[in-house]
């Protein structure tokens, strides 16, 4: 079975929201395709990638939306990374640390995203490809998102107004030039063996500004996430919970496998469908419970469940108490 290529619900909601202001049937697209409806409201869940490029070719080609890429890519800021790249980026003593490990740690954003840096002469290329995508099209626009996401790396350190003297883009794709006139002093290339932006050696000495009058601040240690079927589907489905489920029928389309082969992955860990979405629901009733207030009726909503009584029993029969004995256990841990 292929391999399931995630990213992080905070970089879909850019794309929904430039389509949203074209007056665009949104939700009814991203449902044809098999996607969250809602990403804005789930930024740290996870949507599959490649139904995603397929909505955002179509939503681009029907509403006439011109390098839809950087539009949607304006409308991100560093802030909308996930905490852990966030915060190794920030405790990095300087700007090479922090690009290294941005390379170990960018699985969080997309979970088969790969960068790696390369020395060319007086620069360094902070070089991105995915893996998991052959044969698929346009990825001009999940490019765009890889290149600034590493200019906004670089950003950290060397102030808000940088740029890269080069983009560079794998696909075959070049930027109109309304869009290119915005980077006045870049180049775009196209075509390239991998996306790439190159940043001079002289900077990589630089210091982190919240670092610079405390290098020794303690610094916290973050594991890249699995890749594993399991894990995969783990991660994916808290982001339709509020919505309508996918079955396991649906669930093998959006990722691009069969039944027969998703039901094997399954018994290979020893589960079922059924039994893992109960997994899912249980932990994200149990996250909701520990670290928020809201009602039992909205986590039990919130968790895919329609009647709280539902989720009340799945939940003992999970944990063996009730979600109001666990929210109380859990204020006193």
């Amino acid at each position: 079975m292929k391999a399931i290529v995630l990213a992080r619900c905070a970089l879909l909601a850019p794309f929904v929201d430039v389509l949203n202001d074209t007056g665009a049937p949104t939700e009814r697209m991203l449902a044809r395709f098999g996607l969250p409806i809602h990403p804005e409201q789930k930024p740290n869940d996870y949507f599959p990638l490649i139904p995603a490029l397929q909505f955002v070719t179509a939503a681009q080609a029907s509403h006439g939306l011109a390098d839809f890429g950087f539009r949607a890519v304006q409308r991100l800021q560093f802030g909308h990374l996930s905490e852990q790249l966030q915060a190794s980026i920030r405790q990095a003593p300087t700007l090479l640390a922090a690009l290294k490990q941005w390379c170990r740690l960018v699985q969080f954003e997309d979970t088969f995203v790969r960068y790696w840096l390369e020395r060319h002469n007086d620069h360094l290329r902070v070089c991105s490809t995915n893996s998991g995508t052959d044969g698929v099209l346009h990825l001009e626009h999940s490019q765009w998102i890889q290149n600034v996401m590493a200019v906004y790396c670089v950003r950290q350190f060397a102030g808000p107004h940088w740029t890269p003297a080069t983009i560079s883009f794998g696909a075959r794709y070049m930027p109109g030039v309304e869009t290119q006139a915005r980077w006045p002093y870049t180049r775009f290339l196209s075509g390239q063996k991998a996306s790439w932006i190159d940043v001079p050696i002289s900077l990589l000495p630089t210091p982190h500004p919240a670092n610079a009058a405390n290098s020794g601040s303690s610094q916290r240690e973050f594991e890249p996430i699995s890749t594993d079927i399991v894990t995969a589907l783990k991660l994916m489905l808290p982001s339709y919970l509020d919505e309508r489920v996918p079955g396991i029928a649906e669930m093998a389309e959006i990722t691009g496998t069969s039944v027969r082969s998703l039901q094997r992955e399954l018994a290979r860990a020893g589960l079922t469908y059924s039994r893992l979405l109960d997994q899912v629901r249980f932990e994200k009733g149990a996250e909701l419970l520990r670290k928020t207030d809201a009602r039992i009726i909205d986590v039990a909503f919130a968790a895919g469940y329609t009647d709280p009584a539902h989720f009340a029993r799945a939940f003992r029969r999970m944990a063996g108490v009730t979600p109001r004995e666990f929210r109380e256990n859990a204020g006193k841990a």
